[in-house]
C-alpha cells in the first residue's frame, strides 16, 4: 500500500450527528485501559506493526527528500551519473515502502481478525450465560447486531483508525522536522498555510452533510409516497377517492426539493474543491516567493534551488495528514461509543449463577414443591405471590388458569430460567439454587407449544439432548413419538433437513420431533406447556400417544386447555392473577363453582360441543359430557375425531 493513500484512512468522514453528539462517552483512562486490554495479547505484532508504520513513513518522505539532489547535483550540477543513481535509490525505496506496507497490512489485519475473533467468542459465551429475562426483553436483533456488526466494526478501528491516526501523526512530525532540517524560514513559511487548509475542509465538510442529510430525508420521504400510492391498496383508495392531483402534486413538490437540495450539495463540492485546489496550490508558490526573496534578493547562499524543490514535495506530504488528524477526533469518538456498546453487553450481570460448591445427586427421586414463592420483574407488577403446592415422585399436575395468570412462570423457576423472587422451589428436598445448573436441567424435560427445531437434520435435531445416543435409541425414542414412520418416508430419513426453525415440517411433525428429543433425553421430571394447542384433531391425537411414554412413571407438571388432558392429571391447580386459588380433582373443582368452573364453562365445553356435532355428522351416539369423550377408544373412532376430547 502506498504511503500516500494510507494517509488518506478516514477519508469522508462524516460529521457527528446530533444523536452520536448527544450519546458521546467520555473518553477516561478506564475506557482507554480497558480498549487497550484486548490489544495487550498481541502487543509484540502490534509493536512490529508500528515499526512498520514509522519505518514505511520515514521511507515515503525520502524520495522527496532526494529530488533536492537530483536538482542540485544532477540536473544543475551536470552529473548524470548521480542523476541516475538518486533516481534507482528513490524507485527502490518505494518499493521497498510498499513491501512493508503489505507486511504491515497483513500484521494489522491478522492481529484486527483476531481481536474480532476474542470479542465474538467472550460475547456468545457471555449471552449463553445470560437468563431467559434477557432474551425476553431484549430485541432480538439488537443482540445480532452487538454480536455482529458492533465487533465486526472493531476490526476497521483497530486497522483504520488506530493504524490511520499512528501514520498521520508520523507523517507530519518527520515532513515537518524534514522541512525545518533544510530551512527554517522555508518550513514556517509552509506551515503558517495549514490552518487555511483545515478551516475550510471543516466548515463545508460540515455544510456538504447538512446537505446530504436533508437530502436522504427527502429521498425517504418520496421513496414513502412512491410506496404508498404505487401499491394495490394504495392505487385503489386514490382512484376510488379520485386524489389523482393531489397525489401527482405532493410528489412533484417533494421531487422539487429534492433535485434543489443536489444541485446545492454538488455546488458545494464544487466550490469546495475549486477553493482548496486554489489554496493547495498556494502552497507551493508561498515557497517560491519566500526561497526567491531568500536567493535572489537576501543571497542565502546556504539555500539551493534543490532545498526549495524538497520543501514544496515536503509540504504536500504535510498537507493530507494534517487533514485525516482533524476528521480523527470524529472517528475516535465513534470508535469509543462502539467500544462502549460492546461493554455495556459485556457487564451485564448473570441472574442465574451456579455455585461454586453446588450440589450433583446421584439421582432425580421426582419430589418438587413450591414454598411461599413470589416473582416479579419490577415490585411494582408482581407475577406471583405466596405459590405453596408439592408434586410427590410419580405423579402429575395439571396448571389451569387464564391467560396471563401465571401459569409459564411456574414451570420457568423449576429449570432455572427465572429464580424466585421470595420462597423456595425444592426439588428431592433441595433448593435448586443449591443444585448444579447442568445437572438440573439434564434431569427436566420441557415441551413448549412452539417446537424450536434447528436449521440442521432430523438426526442433528434428536441427538441435541443426547449426542451419544445409539441409532437404536433414536429408533426407540422416535417410535414412542409416533414419528419413526414419517422419519422414515423423508427423501434422507434421519439425514433429512428440516429447515429453519423446522419449517419444512408441519407443526405436528415438529412437536412430536421435539417430544422424541425429550424421550431420548430420559428426564427424571417433565413439564408440558400447552404442548397439544394449536393443532388439528389428527395430529393432536398422535401426539397425546406420544407424551403417553413420555410421562409414564415420571413426576410431570401440564399446563392445558385440553379437558381430557387435565382431567388425566391427578391434581389441578388454578392459578389466577399470580395466585394459586383452587386444588383439586375435576369434580372437586366443579363442585366449587369458582374460577374453575368458569374456565370449564367457558372453554372446555366447546370440546364437548365440537365433539357432538362431528359425531352429529357421522350418524354417530353424541357423546354426553367429558367422561364419554374420555374413555371413548380412539381406535375406533373416525381419524377426523380422534382425539377431539383431549383438544
Amino acid at each position: 500500500m502506498d504511503a500516500p493513500r494510507r494517509a488518506g484512512r478516514g477519508r469522508g468522514s462524516r460529521p457527528l450527528t446530533d444523536a452520536e453528539k448527544e450519546n458521546a462517552p467520555k473518553i477516561t483512562w478506564p475506557l482507554l485501559k480497558r480498549v487497550f486490554s484486548y490489544l495487550l495479547p498481541y502487543w509484540p505484532r502490534l509493536l512490529l506493526v508500528v515499526s512498520c508504520i514509522l519505518v514505511s513513513s520515514w521511507l515515503s518522505i525520502l524520495p522527496s527528500v532526494l529530488v533536492g539532489r537530483m536538482v542540485d547535483e544532477g540536473f544543475i550540477g551536470g552529473n548524470l551519473d548521480v542523476l541516475i543513481r538518486l533516481i534507482a535509490t528513490s524507485f527502490g525505496v518505494l518499493i521497498l515502502s510498499n513491501l512493508i506496507g503489505v507486511l504491515e497490512s497483513w500484521l494489522n489485519t491478522w492481529v484486527a481478525q483476531h481481536i474480532t475473533f476474542d470479542m465474538r467468542n467472550k460475547m456468545f459465551a457471555h449471552l449463553l450465560n445470560m437468563s431467559h429475562r434477557f432474551f425476553s426483553s431484549s430485541r432480538q436483533g439488537e443482540v445480532i447486531t452487538r454480536m455482529t456488526s458492533d465487533i465486526g466494526s472493531v476490526q476497521s478501528v483497530i486497522s483504520g483508525t488506530l493504524t490511520g491516526l499512528i501514520q498521520n501523526i508520523a507523517l507530519v512530525i518527520l515532513a515537518v522536522f524534514a522541512m525545518y532540517q533544510r530551512n527554517w524560514i522555508l518550513a514556517t513559511a509552509g506551515v503558517l498555510l495549514v490552518p487555511f487548509l483545515i478551516l475550510p475542509t471543516k466548515q463545508v465538510g460540515n455544510k456538504r452533510w447538512d446537505i446530504t442529510y436533508q437530502a436522504q430525508a427527502k429521498s425517504d420521504e418520496i421513496n414513502q409516497i412512491l410506496s404508498e400510492t404505487m401499491s394495490v391498496s394504495g392505487q385503489m383508495l386514490v382512484k376510488l377517492f379520485s386524489r389523482e392531483k393531489a397525489e401527482y402534486a405532493k410528489y412533484e413538490k417533494a421531487n422539487g426539493e429534492m433535485i434543489d437540495l443536489n444541485i446545492k450539495e454538488s455546488m458545494a463540492g464544487r466550490w469546495f474543491r475549486a477553493s482548496m485546489g486554489t489554496l493547495m496550490s498556494s502552497g507551493p508558490l508561498v515557497i517560491y516567493l519566500v526561497g526567491g526573496l531568500l536567493m535572489l534578493r537576501y543571497g542565502a547562499d546556504d539555500l539551493t534551488v534543490g532545498d526549495i524543490t524538497v520543501m514544496v514535495a515536503l509540504l504536500e506530504r504535510l498537507y493530507r495528514p494534517v487533514n485525516m488528524l482533524l476528521n480523527m477526533q470524529v472517528e475516535i469518538i465513534r470508535s469509543m461509543a462502539l467500544f462502549t456498546r460492546i461493554f455495556e453487553y459485556y457487564d451485564m450481570p448473570l441472574e442465574i449463577i451456579n455455585k461454586e460448591d453446588a450440589l450433583v445427586p446421584a439421582k432425580m427421586v421426582g419430589s418438587l414443591q413450591f414454598k411461599d414463592v413470589g416473582f416479579h420483574y419490577s415490585p411494582e407488577t408482581p407475577i406471583l405471590e405466596n405459590i405453596d403446592f408439592s408434586v410427590q415422585q410419580g405423579r402429575s399436575v395439571a396448571i389451569v388458569g387464564p391467560s396471563g395468570a401465571g401459569k409459564s412462570t411456574i414451570i420457568n423457576l423449576i429449570p432455572r430460567l427465572y429464580d424466585v423472587v421470595t420462597g423456595q422451589v425444592l426439588l428431592d428436598g433441595i433448593d435448586v439454587r443449591d443444585l448444579d445448573l447442568g445437572w438440573l436441567r439434564s434431569n427436566i424435560g420441557l415441551v413448549t407449544q412452539d417446537s424450536y427445531l434447528f436449521n440442521g437434520t432430523v438426526r442433528e435435531n434428536l441427538l441435541y439432548a443426547a449426542p451419544n445416543a445409539t441409532e437404536a435409541d433414536l429408533v426407540k425414542a422416535c417410535k414412542d413419538a409416533n414419528i419413526h414412520d414419517f422419519i422414515m418416508s423423508l427423501p434422507l430419513a434421519y439425514d433429512t433437513e428440516v429447515g429453519n426453525r423446522g419449517i419444512k415440517l408441519s407443526g405436528g411433525e415438529r412437536q412430536r420431533i421435539s417430544i422424541a428429543r425429550v424421550i431420548l433425553k430420559d428426564p427424571g421430571m417433565v413439564i408440558l406447556d400447552e404442548a397439544t394447542s394449536s393443532l388439528d384433531s389428527i395430529s393432536e391425537s398422535l401426539i397425546q400417544g406420544a407424551i403417553e411414554p413420555l410421562l409414564k412413571g415420571k413426576t410431570s407438571l401440564v399446563i392445558a386447555h385440553r379437558l381430557s388432558t387435565i382431567m388425566a392429571c391427578d391434581e389441578i391447580l388454578v392459578i389466577d392473577e399470580g395466585r394459586l386459588v383452587e386444588r383439586g380433582t375435576h369434580e372437586e373443582l366443579l363442585a366449587k363453582g369458582g374460577v374453575y368452573l368458569k374456565l370449564y364453562e367457558t372453554q372446555f365445553r366447546r370440546a364437548i360441543e365440537d365433539a357432538e356435532q362431528r359425531y352429529s355428522e357421522k350418524n354417530l351416539k353424541k357423546p354426553q359430557g367429558p367422561d364419554d369423550l374420555r374413555h371413548l377408544d380412539p381406535d375406533k373412532r373416525p381419524a377426523k375425531v380422534q382425539g377431539v376430547e383431549r383438544l
